[in-house]
């Protein structure tokens, strides 16, 4: 059985594929890695934030084989009061704000929903986002994984950890994200050094983000074990 994983950063990804086998990409920002773990073979890869990122990185794992199983992993913001930041949560419905597509996932909380959206969301973006589509969460790349999972017929899975809360008062970062989805931090870093009110949001966020990659680790490696698919209709051809 062969599964990827699709995160958009590294730090999303780093407490998951310690101990892995890194693999050349050849390609700037997109980073790989493999192991086997449970007869299961792994394959994870982040390559950014946004859509063009995730079809990298959906397309990255698909390289080394044809997929029984794909899960959409990595930080989100909280648009629902009472979401947890630093906790971890599996969206059953995952929501394109830009095309009105649903995608439900194979497994998750019914209770939870998500919404994928073509920028990093302020908290008044994540007050119409809740108000409009009664979602809990907001990240920027479930959606494509979810569609691309449901062309080739393979189960989806979603992990999300809870980086910022609903009301977190951040910096933009829109304009620090370059177009391959990479944060230009020496820009960003100079631009928040003028503006101390966002210095303790971004030290909560780095924390909260630390902890919820921990989360998204452990509920990935326990979904694993728990579950088992069968090989999806196109591997078996």
């Amino acid at each position: 059985m062969r599964v990827g994983i699709i995160a958009a950063l590294p730090g999303e990804l780093k407490p998951l594929v310690h101990g892995w086998e890194p693999q050349r990409s050849g390609v700037r920002g997109l980073s790989v890695w493999k192991t086997i773990s449970q007869g299961k073979e792994l394959i994870a890869a982040c390559a950014g934030m946004g859509t063009n990122a995730a079809l990298r990185g959906f397309s990255a794992v698909e390289f080394l084989g044809a997929l029984d199983l794909v899960l959409s992993v990595g930080w989100a913001g909280a648009l629902q009061p009472g979401m947890k930041p630093a906790t971890c949560y599996s969206p059953a419905e995952v929501i394109d704000t830009q095309t009105g597509e649903r995608f439900a996932a194979t497994t998750g909380e019914p209770s939870v929903r998500l919404v994928t959206t073509p920028q990093v969301a302020d908290a008044a973006e994540k007050l119409r986002l809740y108000q409009s589509y009664s979602a809990a969460l907001v990240d920027m790349e479930a959606a494509t994984v979810a569609r691309l999972a449901q062309m080739r017929g393979i189960p989806f899975a979603c992990f999300k950890g809870v980086s910022d809360s609903e009301h977190a008062d951040l910096p933009d970062l829109n304009g620090f994200i370059d177009a391959q989805g990479q944060m230009q931090m020496p820009s960003f870093l100079a631009h928040v050094a003028l503006r101390p009110r966002f210095w303790g949001p971004l030290l909560e966020l780095g924390r909260n983000s630390s902890i919820a990659a921990k989360a998204i680790a452990e509920g990935v490696n326990r979904f694993l074990a728990e579950n088992t698919f069968e090989e999806s209709t196109k591997r078996e051809q």
